[in-house]
């Protein structure tokens, strides 16, 4: 299974990502991308098997994905302060690999309904949801 960690600013999400998942599942293959380099290092400093850095990462990282990971900005334009351009979302959304989102509330976008879990307990989250994953595919 190819999974792709995506984040921006300071690549924390990401960072706690990759390594529940590389401490979870020591044989899958990581590539993390970040939207600019303090999110791609924190992500390879973590365990990623792969590192890049921008939109063509980003893009082309999705069309090589089973599963893509990421706070839930990765699929909205102009997010993430602005790091997330609208290549980055729509290669996201048109991706055909499973997206696990995680839903954060910061950055102008709200996700209600949706209680607010520390970024610990949404990593454990998506380990469940990794899980399922990894049985579909």
């Amino acid at each position: 299974m190819r999974i792709l960690v995506i984040d921006a600013q300071g690549g924390g999400i990401g960072r706690q990502v990759v390594a529940a998942v590389k401490a979870k599942y020591s044989n899958i293959e990581i590539t993390a991308v970040g939207t600019n380099s303090a999110a791609t290092s924190a992500m390879l400093k973590a365990g990623a098997d792969h590192a890049a850095t921008g939109e063509n990462a980003v893009v082309v990282g999705c069309r090589r994905a089973d599963v893509i990971i990421g706070p839930i900005g990765i699929v909205i334009a102009d997010s993430l302060r602005g790091e997330i351009t609208p290549a980055m979302a729509v290669a996201v959304g048109q991706s055909m690999a499973k997206r696990i989102l995680i839903p954060v509330n910061h950055c102008d976008n709200m996700v209600v309904g949706v209680s607010d879990y520390s970024v610990g307990r949404l990593v454990e989250t998506v380990l469940i949801e990794l899980d399922r994953c990894s049985k579909c595919l």
